[in-house]
């Protein structure tokens, strides 16, 4: 598994598009501190971007390697090579290497502007964690989602949708739950609703940790009862971690049974 990560992982670094992705996160990490001029705001500015686009990119490109390295993939399977290997191997490679552009990219202005002697460091750390979670997350969604789907057309569709789902109409549904229903408690409701979304999950995190929940009212003060404590961090990362196995858990069974 390691030589196919190693190959992966290099022949996507050599990739214009890896080169595409780096360079729009370092010119968008300059620009976003020419404009605000002070790392906390640009950290706030910078987390709009991370949630939507992160997911995002994670699921085109996962879905993309699959399907254009079908035939590579073809070619491995004939080789006395276990399955899960190959494809955790592809998928590590393709994680891995959006990972590095995201963390080096973004990392490499805000280290020039003085983070490490600024107190914004332990959010920007924060925040580069749940993207780097993201992008494991949503990759394997991506993987999962194109592995089941022989039909380019239809895989790239059901990923695309799955992202829709998780970044915008999962936001609505749970919106027009707590209009319909607001004359009954919806506590508990709204931190399990948060929960089993990974992009609600990661910016829940980072609002409560850059301490702008009052922005979100009365639920604001709900998630900071939760949220804010050492239990509900050590829930969000198990949280967080468990949407990342899962999906490499079927990944991983899958591949072992389906019939190429």
């Amino acid at each position: 598994m390691i030589k196919i990560l190693k190959y992966s992982f290099y022949d996507l670094m050599r990739s214009r598009w890896s080169y595409v992705y780096f360079l729009f996160y370092l010119l968008l990490g300059f620009v976003l501190l020419f404009l605000n001029n002070e790392l906390s705001k640009a950290v706030i500015t910078l987390m709009n971007v991370i949630i939507v686009l992160v997911p995002l990119i994670g699921t085109i490109f996962g879905v993309m390697y699959f399907y254009n390295s079908k035939e590579f993939t073809e070619l491995l399977l004939a080789q006395p090579i276990k399955r899960s290997s190959i494809f955790l191997g592809q998928y590590f490679g393709v994680a891995g290497s959006l990972t590095v552009s995201l963390v080096l990219g973004l990392g490499i202005p805000f280290t020039l502007y003085g983070l490490f002697q600024s107190n914004a460091i332990w959010d920007f750390s924060l925040l580069l964690i749940t993207g780097a979670f993201l992008t494991l997350i949503f990759t394997a969604i991506a993987f999962n989602i194109a592995l089941s789907n022989e039909n380019k057309i239809k895989g790239f569709g059901y990923a695309v949708l799955a992202w829709l789902f998780l970044a915008v109409i999962y936001d609505g549904l749970f919106l027009m739950s707590l209009i319909v229903f607001e004359e009954y408690p919806l506590d508990n409701l709204s931190l399990l609703a948060t929960l089993f979304n990974p992009i609600d999950l990661s910016r829940t995190l980072i609002l409560l940790k850059l301490d702008i929940s009052a922005l979100l009212g009365y639920t604001g003060a709900i998630f900071k009862q939760f949220f804010g404590t050492n239990l509900g961090l050590f829930v969000s990362i198990i949280m967080l971690f468990l949407w990342t196995v899962i999906p490499v858990w079927r990944l991983s069974y899958v591949a072992k049974r389906k019939d190429f």
